[in-house]
């Protein structure tokens, strides 16, 4: 991998290899190495990871930390990285990025696969109160903790994984890490999603609380012009720690090297 870092650009590494590239957009309270054990099952591709701003090595950039401003992020990135053709694969709060992004219609789009995704239309357990509780989510180590192993997986992680969930979480930027549950967990962004006209494969989870499989089935789907739907079995929500296999499997389905 080759990482950049730079004042005006959140950091991202990128490993050259066959196209189209794949471009990795991390959950709230992740980073690029979310997924590494992703990227590690795919010797050979061209794939780019992202920091957003405000998390992890990016942590110490400026706000804002809004949904549209890690989008513009992202279209910067690709385009200090050179990248031509690409799929954008976004996970949670990365996957509502990643449709503002591909509602613009960037030149070498070649599809998008969300995974976990922050749905277009929020579901209806968003409430004001729902929000408040997960701002609070990653306060400290033992709240990060349990949201870990009581919501955000439903698996058995190694060690190494586990602490890493942990270590990720509590690395943001304050501001950071109240903007997706404060504001951007419930935007509206379906106007936007309807515009996204490259492919789309939605990915679920089965045993994910946090975006369950009918929230993405009736909150999302209906609103990509393309889109194919699956769903991983035996998995919770941080599906690339959890079921990198299957998830590979997919996303190598889905958009195979040209």
């Amino acid at each position: 991998m080759n990482t950049t870092q730079q004042t005006s650009l959140p950091t991202y590494d990128h490993r050259p290899g066959a196209g189209p590239t794949l471009v990795f957009l991390h959950y709230w309270g992740g980073s690029a190495r979310t997924w590494d054990l992703v990227v590690d099952r795919l010797p050979g591709r061209d794939v780019l990871t992202v920091d957003f701003r405000g998390w992890s090595r990016s942590s110490g950039m400026a706000g804002p930390y809004t949904l549209r401003r890690l989008a513009d992020d992202t279209l910067a990135v690709i385009a200090d990285a050179g990248v031509t053709d690409h799929v954008l694969v976004g996970h949670s709060m990365g996957g509502k990025v990643a449709q503002l992004v591909a509602a613009t219609r960037p030149a070498g789009l070649c599809g998008i696969v969300l995974v976990g995704s922050g749905p277009a239309k929020p579901a209806a357990q968003i409430t004001p109160e729902y929000r408040e509780a997960l701002s609070h989510a990653y306060d400290s180590d033992e709240s990060a903790a349990g949201a870990r192993d009581h919501v955000l997986t439903a698996t058995e992680l190694p060690a190494s994984v586990r602490a890493q969930i942990l270590t990720d979480s509590r690395a943001g930027a304050e501001a950071a890490r109240t903007e997706w549950p404060l504001r951007g967990i419930a935007e509206d962004i379906t106007e936007y999603t309807r515009m996204v006209s490259a492919p789309a494969l939605v990915i679920a989870g089965e045993n994910d609380r946090v975006e369950p499989v009918d929230v993405l089935r009736d909150n999302l789907v209906p609103f990509l012009s393309q889109a194919d739907f699956t769903v991983i079995p035996n998995t919770g929500h941080l599906i690339p720690l959890e079921a990198p296999d299957g998830l590979v499997a997919a996303i190598t389905a889905f958009t195979p090297t040209t």
